[in-house]
């Protein structure tokens, strides 16, 4: 496991990452080397070096102070996942970090791209061993700017990110619905939030109608996971629920997915309910004060035994009815139930995050997420704030009431879907009707996951929403 720590005093390694703005040699290299590290950093037109010397892998990254501080931090997370390569490249295990910047926290960042790009998912190669990555120690030179719970609080972060890789790339045949509960149950059992599982008999009786209808098909019965973090000096009164659509495998039911390069990668399509799992697994971790709930209504849909068909009426939990007209667009159907549930708890605000539609995808590609909602003031704004510091960035979509009467249904209170145009809104849109509260709708179908890989983010599963929430319950 890669590790993040202080560097002892004294700490000689042979591998260096240096972040400067103006290259000094804090090191003992001869002076023609250091003479040409100098001239080179120095250089305008030179932004990064990455020299092998004598076995030593030496790095040097320099900065503008002057640009950006998101911008800033990015380029260095993603200067640290090209070096985790060349350290994996060269079987080394370990690199010190110095930093000659006056933006000593670009230290965390260079750390958090060389973990974050360390990754991998090797579970199922009988040979792991032989292509396990080697980098396990990540050392950064002590700052007055930087704490040993800032250390702590990054190793979590990448942690709970890692943790959210892992179960968004498990295939079906090893993670069902109940499989993913039993993993929340073993996070909540290590980090202290608590894990309430309904099985398919208390989701009948609760009339879960759009969780019953698309699992439907399934030969695995659903699960519809509550988890709570509500540590007794919690600052807000009211929760913050955050809601993550969990079909472990979409195969779009009878209104059945191409495949190549559509059902193939659908393991994917739970990437928001383990956003939120591992997203409370790190509050609870580092015991911020926020009362936070997680709710994710977990199945598959398949076009199996008695599997929802386009046409059919479905009521759903709030007693409304849904003209059900593509069985492909599941994903709204279990978290309109969810998002109803949520309202017993009369929260703050409630976020849901799901890879919900091509759309979204087709409109902001692998880059963004689309973000919508009726949610407005403070927390909103921190939300978007946070996206921009951990460089997963929400794009807003506009959500006027116009885009109702695309989902209105003759013969049902709406649609499941609004038709060819605009689809990331009108899911949005439908969603929003089981709500009573603050609300806020994020897209992740396009950053989930990669067909190659991108800087830290691993091709498969990215992880994405999970170091976005944790910035965000941070800043409250």
């Amino acid at each position: 496991m890669t590790q993040i720590l202080f560097s002892p005093k004294n700490y000689q390694t042979k591998h260096l990452f240096v972040i400067t703005e103006n290259y000094q040699n804090d090191f003992e290299f001869i002076d023609k080397v250091n003479d040409y590290f100098k001239a080179y950093i120095n250089n305008k037109e030179n932004n990064s070096l990455i020299y092998n010397y004598l076995g030593k892998l030496v790095t040097i990254i320099k900065i503008d102070s002057k640009e950006p501080s998101n911008i800033l931090h990015e380029k260095v997370r993603k200067h640290g996942a090209k070096i985790a390569n060349e350290l994996n490249k060269l079987k080394q295990t370990e690199i010190l970090i110095v930093n000659q910047s006056s933006d000593k926290t670009l230290s965390l960042s260079a750390a958090e791209g060389l973990y974050l790009g360390n990754y991998q998912f090797i579970n199922h190669l009988s040979k792991k061993e032989k292509v396990k990555n080697s980098l396990k120690h990540i050392y950064i030179s002590a700052e007055k700017q930087i704490s040993i719970k800032h250390i702590n609080e990054l190793n979590i972060t990448c942690d709970a990110t890692c943790k959210a890789r892992d179960l968004v790339n498990e295939p079906v045949n090893f993670l069902n619905a109940k499989a993913l509960s039993n993993a929340f149950k073993l996070m909540g059992k290590e980090a202290g939030f608590s894990v309430d599982v309904l099985n398919k008999s208390r989701i009948k009786h609760l009339k879960m109608g759009g969780l019953l209808a698309v699992n439907a098909g399934s030969v695995d019965e659903p699960t519809f996971n509550v988890m709570t973090y509500k540590p007794s000096k919690a600052l807000n009164k009211k929760p913050i629920i955050l809601v993550g659509k969990g079909v472990v495998y979409d195969t779009g039911g009878l209104s059945l997915k191409p495949t190549p390069n559509s059902m193939d990668s659908m393991k994917c399509d739970m990437a928001g309910a383990a956003a939120v799992g591992c997203a409370i697994y790190a509050i609870a971790k580092m015991k911020l004060n926020v009362h936070v709930i997680a709710l994710v209504p977990a199945t598959d849909n398949r076009p199996g035994y008695n599997a929802f068909a386009p046409g059919d009426i479905i009521e759903m939990m709030d007693g409304s009815t849904v003209e059900m007209l593509n069985s492909d667009a599941e994903g709204r159907m279990i978290l309109a139930d969810a998002l109803h549930y949520a309202k017993q708890f009369k929260p703050e605000l409630v976020i849901d995050i799901a890879t919900l539609t091509g759309s979204a995808m087709a409109a902001l590609g692998s880059n963004a997420t689309a973000g919508m909602g009726n949610a407005e003031g403070i927390l909103k704004t921190k939300l978007i704030t946070s996206s921009f510091k951990v460089h997963e960035r929400i794009a807003e979509l506009p959500f006027w009431d116009d885009y109702n009467d695309l989902l209105k249904s003759d013969i049902a209170d709406q649609k499941n879907i609004g038709g060819s145009l605009a689809g990331a809104i009108t899911a949005g849109k439908f969603l929003e009707k089981f709500t009573d509260y603050p609300y806020y709708h994020l897209d992740i179908a396009g950053p989930a996951f990669l067909s190659a890989k991108d800087g830290y983010r691993p091709k498969g599963g990215t992880g994405v929403g999970v170091r976005l929430f944790i910035d965000f319950f941070k800043s409250i």
